[in-house]
């Protein structure tokens, strides 16, 4: 019996128009995208042939709830939560009327970029404040390793890149925003005698000095990306574009 050819499903929606004077909304995982893989992006932006969607993670979605209803009630009583104390953090849970938007992930922190009249927009998890006025750009992350949690690995660029955009974002709608991040890392225990029905996780917080001089240069090379009408040269490091040669000859 012969095999049957894959192929990718074709999206319709929010395909880039070339010839359209509209800014066009790109999220902030769109261009981490299109820093991994430009022809992937082109594929998926221009052509409308996306990448193959993986499962949900539920746990981490569960953590990121959970965090935030946390860190929210001591933005409720406007004071620092433990583990900012712990860490000689000063500062508190930011309070903004807008939180709730920024927080949502087809909505976000936006901003109209003019030279690459992209409609730019991240959804983040959480903000502080210093005493001083400046904002902590916060993002939640969750896994389960032996040792301590960390940000060496090569794969974790894209979660430096991630706050990097985020300060970004607020600095461009107004907002004095400090250099300095933080990532409240959970790490599920394994080490413990038994399960019994609860994963108990041990919270670090993790600093970075972000550096965003990068994302003008990056948004505007995206647009140059979209724009060309040809598909962008194979990226063989890329499985994704590896895999869509291989079965829709692209």
């Amino acid at each position: 019996m012969g095999s049957v050819p894959m192929v990718f499903a074709k999206r319709t929606r929010n395909i880039f128009d070339p010839n359209s004077k509209e800014p066009y909304k790109l999220s902030r995982t769109k261009l981490e995208n299109f820093l991994k893989c430009p022809r992937c992006f082109y594929l998926d932006r221009r052509l409308g042939i996306g990448q193959p969607s993986g499962p949900p993670f539920n746990l981490n979605k569960a953590c990121d709830e959970l965090l935030k209803k946390e860190f929210d009630a001591y933005r409720t009583q406007k004071k620092p939560h433990p583990l900012m104390v712990e860490n000689g953090i000063n500062a508190v849970p930011f309070s903004h009327p807008d939180l709730n938007q920024w927080r949502n992930n087809f909505v976000g922190v936006q901003t109209h970029h003019k030279d690459s009249n992209f409609l730019f927009f991240g959804a983040i998890d959480d903000v502080w404040e210093t005493l001083e006025g400046e904002l902590l750009l916060v993002d939640y992350k969750a896994t389960s390793k032996n040792g301590e949690v960390n940000l060496d690995s090569n794969w974790q660029i894209s979660y430096k890149r991630q706050i990097e955009i985020y300060q970004w974002l607020l600095r461009q709608n107004g907002f004095k925003v400090s250099s300095t991040g933080w990532f409240v890392y959970a790490n599920g225990r394994t080490d413990l005698p038994a399960f019994n029905g609860k994963l108990e996780f041990k919270i670090n917080l993790i600093p970075y000095e972000g550096d965003d001089s990068w994302v003008e240069t990056a948004l505007i090379k995206a647009r140059k990306c979209l724009v060309d009408s040809n598909l962008p040269a194979f990226y063989d490091p890329c499985e994704f574009c590896s895999y869509g040669v291989l079965i829709n000859g692209l």
